[in-house]
C-alpha cells in the first residue's frame, strides 16, 4: 500500500530548499507532479502544494477521488486505468480542463456540477459488468454543457447517445466500439450539436450501413470529418 503525501511528493522531487526557505515553500512550487505507476492505493491532502496544476496518477490502485478539494489550481487529472467507482469530490476543482478517467469501474458520468472550465473529459473502455452500459447523470451533462468540447466514451457498451444533445459546445465525439445501430437515431444528436466537426464512431454496427458517413454528414451542418 503506498499513499502519495506531500512527504513523498518531496523526497521524489529531490527539493533542495535554498538557505533559509523550508520545505513548505519549496513545495509551493511546485506546479507538476507525476506518480504514474508507482502502485498509489490512496491520496493524502496535497494543499501545501498549493500551485499544483497537473497531476499524474494513471495505471494506479486508487480506488477512490479524495482530498485534492484543496488543490485548487489543477487544470489537468489523470487517472486513468486505476480502481475508481465513482466520480467524486471535484467540485471545488473549479479550474479543471481535462480529466481524464478512462480504464476504471464508473457506471455513472455524474459529479462533475460546478466544474466550467472542463474542456476534456476521457471516460472510455470502463470495465463494467457484462451487459452494462455507462450512463450520464442529466445534472453533470448540464452542468458541462457550455464548456466541455471534447468526449471520449469509447468502448463502454452504449446504444443511445440522444442524453448528449444539451452538450452545445461539443466539437469531437469519440465513441468508438460501442452498440449504435441507426443513423436515424444519430440525425436528432446532430441536429442539436451545432459545432460537432468531427465525430468517430468506428467499431459501432452503424458504420456497416451503407454510405453512413455521407449520410452524417449531409445531416449536419458542421459534422467534416466522420472516419
Amino acid at each position: 500500500m503506498v499513499r502519495l503525501t506531500v512527504d513523498l511528493i518531496a523526497k521524489s522531487s529531490n527539493l533542495k530548499p535554498r538557505k533559509e526557505e523550508t520545505i513548505a515553500q519549496c513545495l509551493k512550487k511546485i506546479t507538476h507532479v507525476n506518480f504514474s505507476d508507482r502502485n498509489i492505493d490512496s491520496i493524502d491532502d496535497l494543499s501545501l502544494c498549493k500551485n499544483l496544476s497537473v497531476l499524474y496518477l494513471y495505471d494506479n490502485r486508487i480506488s477512490a477521488i479524495t482530498n485534492l478539494n484543496y488543490s485548487t489550481n489543477l487544470t489537468h487529472l489523470y487517472l486513468q486505468n486505476n480502481c475508481i467507482s465513482c466520480i467524486e469530490n471535484l467540485r471545488s476543482l473549479k479550474r479543471l480542463e481535462k480529466l481524464y478517467l478512462g480504464g476504471n469501474y464508473i457506471a455513472v458520468v455524474e459529479g462533475l456540477e460546478g466544474l466550467e472550465e472542463l474542456r476534456e473529459l476521457h471516460v472510455e473502455s470502463q470495465r463494467l459488468p457484462l451487459g452494462e452500459k455507462l450512463l450520464f447523470d442529466p445534472r453533470t451533462l448540464r452542468s458541462l454543457a457550455k464548456s466541455l468540447s471534447i468526449l471520449n466514451i469509447s468502448n463502454n457498451n452504449i446504444d443511445d447517445i440522444k442524453d448528449l444533445e444539451m452538450l452545445e459546445n461539443l466539437n469531437h465525439l469519440i465513441a468508438v466500439d460501442n452498440q449504435l445501430v441507426h443513423v436515424k437515431d444519430l440525425e436528432l444528436l446532430l441536429k442539436k450539436l451545432m459545432k460537432l466537426w468531427k465525430m468517430d464512431l468506428n467499431g459501432n454496427p452503424v458504420c456497416l450501413k451503407p454510405k453512413y458517413r455521407d449520410k452524417l454528414i449531409l445531416m449536419s451542418k458542421s459534422l467534416g470529418i466522420c472516419p
